[in-house]
């Protein structure tokens, strides 16, 4: 590729449009990374059950829109799973998230039949597609057919409605369990119960993100949740280390994650652009997460430190 900086202005809308995607994939891992305070690692299963599952009901000739709807379900249901492991079993998160998440790997085979399906976008009418940025580019195809503005109306449906959630009596539940389970048993609330449900909501977010990237990139492949909670909890820390000092509102954090997903994927969009070897990208992945997750620690204990002792000198 190119050092062309126009050529990585050509590549831009592609990494914004994977990064709404898989935005809505870190939203999944928001609720149960912040909200609930677990550790689920079920997302990488669950983030090809709903590629799958989405995949297979286009085959079959059903509208995209249900496909999506059962990609979502087949989500929920990994999480019923893994909730289930957690609190009626008494495993603990990780492990029950490990578990689940290897057998969904038998799972989505089964419902694949092989290791992947493809759905053409000549053979079949779908409402995402990577060649549809092209077609908007070229004017064949008008602007609300452009995976970046349909994809962005959804991430807005979406915040809408997690935003109302949350402020209903179940949802605020879920929230005060995840905060003080403790506390949360003295007032009555069932924290198990809470915890089943914010984990199928999480993974069915997960799933619907998995349909969405199925049909961008035409193919369901049973790899393609490999690393995604890596991508999920970059987007996250990002998104709150960048805005977490002006977005403070429940709607906003959860819109800040969806900008921390696009920011990460115009750095790794970057990172080809400069013709580094692709095979460490998950190196670099690494490196991402590892300073989004340590910058808070850093900006407190040392950064804070020295600001104090400037203010102390100035004061002096």
């Amino acid at each position: 590729m190119s050092l062309n900086p126009m050529v990585l202005l050509e590549q831009l809308p592609g990494a914004i449009s994977q990064g709404l995607i898989w935005g809505i994939m870190a939203i999944g891992v928001y609720i149960t990374y912040k909200i609930l305070d677990l550790a689920d690692l079920t997302v990488d299963g669950s983030f090809c059950t709903g590629a799958a599952v989405c995949v297979v009901l286009i085959m079959k000739g059903y509208n995209v829109w249900i496909a999506l709807v059962g990609a979502f379900c087949a989500g929920v249901l990994t999480g019923l799973v893994t909730g289930l492991l957690h609190t009626f079993f008494g495993i603990s998160a990780i492990l029950a998230g490990i578990l689940t998440q290897l057998g969904l790997w038998s799972v989505n085979l089964a419902i694949m039949g092989k290791p992947n399906q493809s759905v053409s976008v000549n053979n079949y009418n779908l409402l995402v597609a990577l060649r549809y940025l092209d077609d908007v580019k070229k004017g064949v195809r008008p602007f609300y057919n452009s995976p970046i503005f349909v994809v962005g109306i959804i991430v807005a449906v979406i915040i809408a409605l997690l935003y109302w959630f949350f402020g209903t009596e179940l949802g605020s539940a879920i929230r005060a369990t995840g905060a003080n389970p403790n506390m949360a048993r003295a007032q009555g609330i069932n924290t198990n119960v809470n915890k089943i449900l914010g984990l199928m909501l999480s993974n069915g977010m997960v799933a619907f993100a998995g349909s969405l990237m199925a049909q961008y990139q035409n193919f369901a492949d049973i790899n393609m949740g490999r690393g995604a909670i890596v991508i999920g909890l970059a987007a996250v820390i990002i998104g709150e280390v960048l805005f977490s000092k002006i977005f403070r509102n429940f709607a906003l954090k959860l819109l800040s994650v969806v900008f921390g997903s696009i920011i990460y994927f115009i750095v790794m969009q970057t990172v080809l652009w400069l013709n580094i070897d692709a095979n460490y990208l998950k190196l670099f992945s690494a490196i991402v997460v590892a300073i989004a997750l340590g910058a808070p620690y850093l900006r407190s204990k040392y950064f804070s430190s020295i600001l104090q002792r400037k203010r102390g000198k100035s004061n002096a």
